[in-house]
């Protein structure tokens, strides 16, 4: 969405963003940590502050090879921008509160391997408000976290700590363990849990880094602190494909959120919870912090209640 805020001299037009990167690049001063920030290229956001400069008439900023720091001018317009995008905030909250009085459909954005997790939830959800109805999406983390950043989504589930945009609020609703999935045939697979230093000798089946950062370095970190850095596995394709190589016998093994566990049937992989303290995720629900409380309520609610449902065994 372009949202424009102003008519300036000559015609031009100011836009919302403008103001948003530059708030961040005043409260960062530095272009690079300020594109993290908002998640996008630091050329945008160097390409949009030069815009909003030839637009205002005036330099914002003091660029250097060693530093940025704010010049007169930036000082004076930053508590303006500020105020203009707390404006947008308002009144975002405003028309808020008014359609989640009419409205009952709410879009989540799901995590893979949520399982009985997710069940849980829309079962609580069902409970609490009854005309509401659930529409799940599925996309890639930080596809999720944009489409809440833009409103396009009420919600979504993010496992681990992740940087999110300024608009995102993430709300901690429970933690994830994950247990490790070996062939029914190994000998671990008799046993009620596992050490990972048992796991040593067997090449690891694992997502790469891209993929999933937190749960690989949660993995890879844990392998270590056992003592010994994982084995390599074959290149990996699918949880789906990685499972059918396990339960055919194959050397090796991996991860899988014991959530999603409870539902796999069968018995070809044995699923082993990990001798203490475990392997855990944290999930949170981010949603757009501009969005109306009411509307977010009972989802907020029925993830709590789900939260805290004993899985143990």
């Amino acid at each position: 969405m372009v949202e424009h805020v102003c008519l300036l001299g000559g015609g031009d037009v100011m836009e919302l963003r403008q103001l948003r990167y530059f708030v961040a690049v005043a409260e960062e001063l530095h272009f690079g940590r300020a594109a993290e920030r908002l998640m996008i290229v630091q050329s945008a956001v160097s390409q949009q502050i030069g815009r909003l400069e030839r637009e205002l008439g005036v330099e914002l900023f003091d660029r250097s090879p060693r530093r940025v720091r704010l010049t007169d001018a930036g000082v004076a317009f930053l508590p303006e921008a500020r105020a203009v995008l707390g404006a947008e905030l308002r009144a975002l909250a405003v028309i808020g509160d008014f359609v989640a009085a009419r409205e009952t459909v709410l879009r989540v954005g799901t995590s893979r391997g949520m399982g009985d997790r997710l069940e849980y939830v829309l079962e609580a959800l069902k409970r609490r408000a009854p005309q509401v109805r659930v529409e799940l999406r599925s996309e890639g983390t930080e596809e999720r976290l944009r489409r809440v950043a833009d409103r396009e989504w009420d919600a979504a589930f993010v496992r681990g700590e992740v940087a999110a945009p300024d608009q995102v609020r993430q709300i901690p609703v429970w933690r994830d363990e994950l247990v490790v999935a070996v062939s029914a045939r190994h000998p671990l697979a008799t046993g009620a849990r596992v050490e990972l230093a048992q796991l040593a000798e067997l090449p690891l089946y694992l997502t790469s880094r891209r993929n999933n950062l937190p749960l690989v370095d949660l993995v890879v970190g844990a392998c270590r602190d056992a003592g010994f850095e994982p084995v390599p596995g074959p290149p990996h394709s699918s949880l789906q494909d990685t499972l059918a190589a396990l339960g055919a016998g194959a050397a090796g093994w991996t991860v899988v959120y014991a959530a999603h566990a409870r539902q796999l049937l069968g018995t070809r992989v044995a699923f082993l919870p990990v001798m203490s303290p475990g392997l855990w995720l944290p999930t949170v629900l981010a949603v757009n912090a501009a969005a109306a409380a009411e509307r977010q309520r009972h989802l907020v609610e029925a993830c709590r209640e789900a939260g805290r449902v004993d899985h143990d065994s």
